[in-house]
């Protein structure tokens, strides 16, 4: 059986430099933000490594607009962009599936995830692993499923959590403790 072709490209967004791997059936890689074209390259083909730069198609050009805007602050809704999870289990791309219907500003949590999919709350653990091991961060969005108790939980992308708390700042969500209220003086 023949090598499946990878092409790539990275491009600059208002949020950094992110990266875009696709094949014949679509997005096969996302890498999120990083602070240099060479940083993202080299995290992009640490799982490629057979990976050529390419001239994108008309449906990855739609996508890499789309992220510019998402990063712009624009609500983008990337459940049409074709992806492509060859080899990911079953389970994970149902899980994937999934999460892809979490809409703009909208969090789960890994548990209610689960649930959803009809296993119970001992596969949050595995909707957890396949949120780290998501091949295409935000176009799959798993920066908007939350730990228990809408806790950040954890973000396997360059810059950790803050990274994921940024998304969500960006799509109005705000996670964490309230704001403390202002307290008025009276004299």
């Amino acid at each position: 059986m023949a090598q499946k072709v990878h092409q790539y490209l990275i491009f600059e967004t208002a949020g950094g430099f992110c990266g875009i791997a696709w094949s014949d059936a679509g997005v096969t890689r996302f890498q999120l933000p990083t602070k240099s074209a060479e940083s993202t390259e080299r995290l992009l083909l640490r799982r490629l490594t057979a990976a050529e730069p390419g001239t994108p198609t008309p449906l990855i050009q739609e996508a890499v607009a789309a992220v510019k805007r998402y990063f712009e602050g624009e609500e983008i809704d990337f459940s049409n962009v074709p992806i492509d999870l060859d080899g990911q289990d079953a389970f994970f791309r149902d899980i994937y599936a999934a999460a892809r219907r979490i809409g703009w500003g909208h969090t789960t949590t890994y548990g209610t995830l689960a649930k959803e999919l009809g296993a119970g709350p001992e596969a949050a653990r595995d909707v957890g692993q396949a949120m780290a091991k998501n091949p295409v961060a935000l176009i799959i969005p798993c920066h908007r499923v939350l730990a228990a108790g809408g806790k950040v939980g954890g973000f396997s992308a360059p810059g950790g959590s803050s990274s994921k708390l940024r998304m969500l700042e960006l799509e109005g969500v705000h996670v964490g403790p309230p704001a403390p209220a202002q307290q008025s003086l009276d004299f």
